[in-house]
């Protein structure tokens, strides 16, 4: 399977990166099925948060983790710092090494490959997060650092105050990247990727991670513009611009005998920079589906025509 090369990692962080958002102790057997499944294929990293299913999506993984007793091959990214309720930002020390610590102990290792802040607070000096997950970093509790849902600018100006004082910055981002462009956050404070955002990562080749890489079932084929039964999606993702990237992304996948959703994957693992896709498969099939649009080559010209409908 195809990896990427991520700074501070040793080792290679595959580009089908397994999502975990359901997982839970109480649904064991079917965690372990997927997981297993994931690696029997040529996965090895695996995506989670502090605040997935309530933190019970870290405890199932560090079952697994347990049981398999495969903790150097598997590369786990888990998040914190992410808002709870109406108490506001959680970008701060305190919160971000309780949430660390929690992860850890939850997941049941000594280290986290990459450790994303899930959420940002511009009110807090970008000195002050680098300084705090650094001591992590000098510890041996975190392998990387990175962000999801943080503007460019704010990972420009944390980058530079890292490089300026000697310390470890953020090498890795995980935004929501895919075909369907987000009409408004899928989430409140969520950031998905547009043109401009692309550019700067062509620019920087920073590796960028998805999540909802897509669409949240967008191109399944399940959906049409009169059906308006899942208002998230039709809230996110319905627009004439999106429908037309659907039409083209359906009209290339006959040309090269794959499925739409295959396509809209490439899509996002053929950019001019590093990137992975997180993917949710609960079934072979769905797995196999995912594994078979990641190995899909398309050339510059098809992505943008893709994208915009002109090469």
């Amino acid at each position: 399977m195809k990896t990427i090369k991520i700074n501070g990692v040793d080792k290679p962080v595959t580009t089908l990166v397994q999502g975990s958002d359901y997982f839970k102790p109480d649904i064991y057997d079917q965690v372990r099925t997927v997981l297993d499944r994931y690696v029997a294929k040529g996965g090895n990293t695996i995506d989670t948060a502090f605040g997935y299913a309530r933190g019970e999506s870290e405890v199932a993984i560090g079952m697994w983790l347990e049981e398999r007793n495969n903790r150097d091959s598997v590369v786990i990214l888990t998040k914190g710092a992410h808002p709870f309720g109406k108490n506001g930002p959680r970008v701060n020390p305190e919160c971000i090494t309780s949430d660390l610590m929690t992860s850890l102990s939850r997941l049941k290792t000594d280290y986290i490959d990459l450790y994303a802040l899930h959420r940002d607070d511009p009110n807090v000096p970008v000195g002050t997060i680098i300084d705090v997950l650094n001591e992590h970093i000098n510890a041996g509790r975190i392998k990387a650092i990175g962000v999801s849902n943080w503007t460019t600018e704010r990972i420009e100006e944390a980058n530079e105050y890292a490089a300026k004082n000697g310390k470890v910055g953020f090498t890795f981002n995980s935004p929501n990247l895919s075909l369907a462009k987000a009409n408004e956050p899928y989430f409140p404070g969520s950031i998905s990727a547009d043109e401009d955002y692309c550019k700067w990562h062509e620019k920087t080749q920073l590796p960028l991670l998805s999540w909802s890489s897509q669409a949240r079932g967008f191109f399944t084929g399940r959906f049409t513009p009169e059906d308006r039964s899942n208002e998230d999606l039709v809230r996110v993702f319905y627009s004439d611009q999106n429908w037309e990237r659907y039409h083209r992304a359906e009209q290339l996948a006959k040309e090269k005998g794959y499925s739409l959703i295959q396509i809209a994957l490439a899509y996002v693992l053929n950019q001019p920079f590093p990137t992975c896709a997180v993917i949710g498969p609960r079934n072979e099939e769905e797995l196999e589906s995912c594994f078979g649009g990641s190995e899909i080559e398309l050339t510059k010209e098809e992505v943008i025509w893709l994208e915009h409908g002109k090469k």
